[in-house]
């Protein structure tokens, strides 16, 4: 991720954001949440490279500072609270965008966060159903949108998305990590078996007694 264009496409990419450009400078432009207008992503050049602003956790302020050298303090914002990106080429697409979406995080109240969390608690050894995250996350109703956000998992070494399976236990065919085969592997490497793009949910899915233990 080099341009302006790429970035504000991916922050665009998250429910209910909007770009704007409120100041006479049309160098700004800015990615805002819906209702609260709260901008999570702000993109203007300098030094001849695309900057980009995002909010950051405290906890992980330094460690994206120490990792890669174009990760800067917040240039004209809260230093303790906000970073500032180069795209000069040097950080991994993946990371930028994982930085984007902890920004879009800390800004909302929102679905996608908690359904990351939700998926970090699924029991090793285990699996969940689309429906079980979702009630995990605190809306029964939004299975699609556990779908969705696992779809644009930040951290898939964090966040085991590949734990997750539909109704049936069946694996998901278009895997965002390289389809079925791919998750399947993942699984198996857990001790949890696969048979024809399937996961026996009796013996290997999370049970009322995992579920309870994980949201107490």
């Amino acid at each position: 991720m080099k341009t302006r264009e790429e970035a504000l496409a991916y922050g665009l990419s998250f429910p209910n954001t909007y770009q704007a450009a409120p100041f006479r400078d049309p160098n700004w432009q800015l990615v805002r949440v819906q209702g609260s207008k709260k901008a999570f992503l702000w993109t203007y050049e300098r030094d001849g490279y695309i900057n980009l602003n995002v909010k950051v956790d405290s906890e992980w302020r330094e460690f994206w500072r120490n990792t890669y050298q174009s990760v800067i303090p917040g240039w004209h914002q809260n230093k303790e609270h906000w970073n500032t990106i180069i795209l000069d080429g040097t950080i991994p697409e993946k990371d930028i965008k994982r930085m984007i979406a902890e920004s879009y995080d800390l800004v909302t109240d929102s679905p996608s966060k908690r359904i990351y969390e939700a998926v970090k608690r699924i029991p090793k050894g285990k699996v969940a159903t689309y429906g079980q995250i979702a009630e995990l996350a605190g809306n029964k109703k939004m299975a699609r949108a556990v779908g969705n956000a696992l779809h644009k998992n930040p951290d898939p070494d964090l966040i085991p998305c590949y734990k997750v399976v539909n109704a049936k236990g069946e694996l998901a065919k278009a895997f965002v990590f390289g389809g079925e085969e791919a998750q399947a592997k993942l699984l198996e490497a857990e001790g949890i078996h696969v048979s024809d793009g399937k996961v026996d949910l009796g013996k290997y899915g999370m049970s009322a007694l995992d579920m309870y233990e994980v949201m107490i």
